[in-house]
């Protein structure tokens, strides 16, 4: 089978990038949403973003342009998936929205349609059955998409492993770097790392042992890094963040997804609200004298 036509359901910060890479790589490319607000505002990140890799990488803004302009945006699930050879899914982190499209796209796909999950920290196989064909279910998870740049690939018991090399292969075309977790495992490879990493910064700071921005210049002095967790936070989306903590047993957690209810209540959700732990599009951890 040859992947011509792709269909992102989501128009989210991840939906947004990976619907790009995919039209910047040469693919037919529907994105799909319910909230015209949603689907006007990707459009406006796609065309921020090509305007930044034009200056980072030599990408030619005015060919990055044309891609975006042959995208189909749509609200109509039947438009959004017509020929599509592969979805790729990156709704809300919550069982029942996502139920609830896989339902829905279950039905209204072609029969060729492979379907993937992006999602964070659940498992294809809670979505496998619902969807109609689990044997064309797997796991596709993108991180950032043009900065990091790991794609991976998580079947489950049921998914036909004639996929596997089939999403390598696609995984290839859009630039990035697979790798396969051979069995189902929630927070796939790194965001296993990350969210014991995440989930330590959280518990110094509910347990008032250091401050937001001392435990950010800790991380971020000890290790030279850009930003600290908090940081890290507010690039990942702090509603994807609480989505994730809220379903974890442990009390340390369930105190920080407390906290982080917080900030997604006030509408803080981090980068892409313009503000999070930080304001942006200038945020504290990024002043010169901020490590001082």
């Amino acid at each position: 089978m040859k992947i011509k036509k792709v269909c992102v359901l989501g128009a989210g910060t991840l939906g947004t990038r990976v619907a790009l890479q995919a039209a910047l790589s040469g693919y037919e490319v529907s994105l799909y949403d319910i909230n015209l607000k949603s689907l006007k505002s990707a459009k406006e990140v796609m065309e921020t973003i090509v305007t930044k890799l034009a200056k980072a990488s030599g990408l030619e803004s005015e060919s990055g342009l044309m891609a975006i302009e042959k995208i189909t945006f749509t609200k109509d699930p039947k438009v959004a998936v017509h020929e599509a050879d592969i979805i790729n899914e990156s709704v809300l982190e919550e069982v029942s929205v996502k139920t609830e499209v896989w339902k829905l796209f279950g039905e209204i796909a072609p029969e060729k349609t492979i379907f993937t999950t992006n999602t964070s920290y659940l498992l294809p196989s809670m979505f496998a059955e619902v969807s109609g064909r689990p044997s064309k279910f797997c796991a596709l998870h993108f991180h950032d998409v043009f900065t990091a740049k790991v794609i991976d690939i998580m079947p489950h018991p049921g998914t036909d492993p004639a996929l596997i090399p089939l999403l390598m292969d696609f995984g290839r075309s859009l630039e990035q770097v697979p790798v396969l977790v051979k069995k189902e495992n929630n927070g796939y490879i790194f965001n296993t790392m990350l969210m014991s990493f995440i989930g330590a910064a959280g518990k110094l700071l509910v347990n008032d042992i250091a401050s937001i921005e001392d435990i950010d210049k800790s991380w971020m002095v000890n290790f030279n890094m850009p930003k600290g967790p908090f940081g890290i936070l507010d690039t990942i989306g702090l509603e994807t963040a609480w989505h994730v903590t809220k379903n974890q047993p442990d009390k340390a957690s369930q105190a920080f997804a407390a906290l982080l209810k917080t900030y997604v209540d006030a509408g803080k959700l981090g980068e892409k609200s313009g503000e999070g732990f930080y304001k942006y599009p200038k945020p504290k951890y990024k002043n010169p004298d901020f490590l001082v």
